[in-house]
């Protein structure tokens, strides 16, 4: 039984982003040298998220108003855990959106079903935020 494990770090511009780190995936997978097992990825953050989805520029649009309608940012002082920061919103959308994805690796491949991408999801963003990769297998 192997083992490996890899650290991503994101540090995004925006509040708010969603990105594809499929391929950042599949990298460690082959540094990895597992052909048959599983790959766990996952946020190492309580305002982030890792999901799978559809790599689609509409629905990333209707994510982020979908999540909006379900826990706005604003105002701020609609949440009684914004007192010495304005995340509680970050918070709830990580809760809807998950904390990770289990993968399995399948003659050292990703095996995915037809359009599935791994997606990061920044809910509070600005700041430094790490997503641990690690791999089990043969």
């Amino acid at each position: 039984m192997k083992s490996h494990r890899k650290e991503l770090a994101f540090q995004t511009e925006k509040r708010r982003e969603l990105i594809n780190i499929t391929d950042e995936v599949r990298k460690a997978v082959n540094e990895s040298g597992v052909s048959e097992g599983f790959v766990l990825v996952n946020s190492m953050h309580i305002s982030s998220s890792v999901f799978i989805n559809d790599d689609e520029s509409g629905l990333h649009q209707d994510f982020e108003t979908w999540l909006e309608k379900l826990a706005p940012e604003k105002p701020y002082d609609q949440y009684k855990h914004n007192t010495f920061e304005d995340n509680a919103d970050a918070h709830l959308k990580r809760t809807v959106m998950g904390r990770e994805v289990v993968v399995a690796i399948t003659e050292g491949k990703l095996d995915f079903g037809p359009w599935e991408q791994i997606f990061y999801g920044e809910f509070d963003g600005k700041r430094r935020k790490r997503v641990l990769i690690k791999i089990i297998g043969e």
